[in-house]
């Protein structure tokens, strides 16, 4: 089967690295993207979906040391459905995407940055 999502919106907040509990210390990070629809009624508003996005590892690392808020970022990854009950013991159910990699999705601002600005993973 197949589960693959690509994405492209502005970032609501600057991503933040977290850990898990120490018995199993990985990072990961959690954040939303803002992805406008397509089509525009006549006279209205564009209408914008948001969308959480949650990264692991490498991944993590790298939204958080090169991305900031309002930021267009592409994401590629797959759907993933979560059930949960809330303080009133209310199921719920949330989707997200589980972000394979992320993607700079427009040029940098400043041309003449250094190296270490340019957000290039390097091996």
């Amino acid at each position: 089967m197949l589960n693959v999502i690509v994405e492209t919106g502005r970032l609501v907040a600057t991503p933040e690295l977290r850990h898990t509990r120490k018995d199993k210390p990985v990072a990961y990070t959690k954040f939303s993207i803002a992805v406008d629809r397509d089509y525009r009624q006549a006279g209205k508003d564009r209408v914008t979906d948001f969308f959480d996005v949650i990264c692991w590892r490498g991944v993590a690392e790298h939204a958080c040391k090169y991305f900031k808020k309002g930021q267009l970022i592409t994401v590629k990854g797959m759907l993933q459905s979560n059930t949960y009950s809330d303080t009133k013991g209310v199921k719920r159910k949330a989707i997200e995407i589980n972000a394979e990699n992320v993607y700079f999705a427009e040029p940098k601002a400043n041309p003449e940055s250094s190296p270490e600005d340019s957000g290039e993973i390097k091996q």
